[in-house]
């Protein structure tokens, strides 16, 4: 565990093998334009974290709630994974302190910005998966969402 994102990993109960990840996970694309040589920036780890949040939170869901309609349940995924709720769990990981910006971002508090930091975080998932597996991204989304694990 390196130094620089120790104290996120302890909040996230997860170590990353490879530190890389979670620097990229949290590397906003104004930043890497704004670098002197390419650097990897969040957006692809974001599609991937979207994904994955939305699959395990959907799995979740459907297994605790056998009697729903597939309306319901979509409803229902939909009230725990969007911009407000990712936001608001990326805020209490303090995720805002630890984004790389570019100038312009950094001069509008992009670290302060809701729809940054939902980002950030499904990156941060994306990580996660891409770190490990399934299981143990599993783990952290039921940590992070507070979800009683079957």
């Amino acid at each position: 565990m390196t130094e620089e994102y120790s104290k996120l990993e302890q909040k996230i109960n997860y170590t990353f093998s490879d530190q890389n990840l979670i620097r990229q996970a949290l590397t906003h694309k104004t930043y890497a334009f704004e670098a002197d040589e390419p650097i990897p920036y969040n957006e692809r780890l974001e599609f991937l974290g979207d994904s994955i949040l939305n699959f395990i939170i959907a799995k979740y869901l459907y297994q605790k709630n056998m009697f729903f309609s597939e309306g319901e349940l979509t409803r229902r995924r939909a009230q725990l994974v969007n911009n407000k709720k990712l936001s608001t769990i990326a805020k209490s990981l303090y995720l805002g302190s630890y984004l790389k910006l570019g100038k312009g971002e950094i001069q509008q508090h992009g670290n302060l910005n809701n729809k940054n930091l939902a980002n950030a975080f499904e990156a941060l998932i994306g990580a996660i998966y891409s770190d490990s597996y399934m299981t143990a991204t599993e783990t952290v989304i039921f940590h992070l969402f507070q979800l009683k694990e079957s």
